[in-house]
């Protein structure tokens, strides 16, 4: 599992795929999220899903877990 900070209290599913570089753009989230992606072990197919700091996104065989930034 991967930590990915964020600075502030959320951020957006679609963002958070792209800071840990799982996509490029817009369309590959999209993209990305058709194939199946979940947070916290339930399926999620909107891409302005808000995370919070525990959150754990999986996408793929990645697994990536919110964490506040220090």
């Amino acid at each position: 599992m991967r930590d990915i900070a964020i600075r502030g209290e959320m951020i957006r599913l679609g963002q958070l795929l792209k800071l840990a570089g799982l996509a490029s753009g817009g369309g590959d989230v999209k993209a990305l999220i058709a194939l199946g992606v979940s947070v916290n072990g339930q399926p999620e197919r909107r891409r302005g899903r808000q995370l919070h700091e525990g959150d754990v996104v999986v996408a793929g065989d990645e697994q990536i877990r919110v964490t506040a930034a220090a």
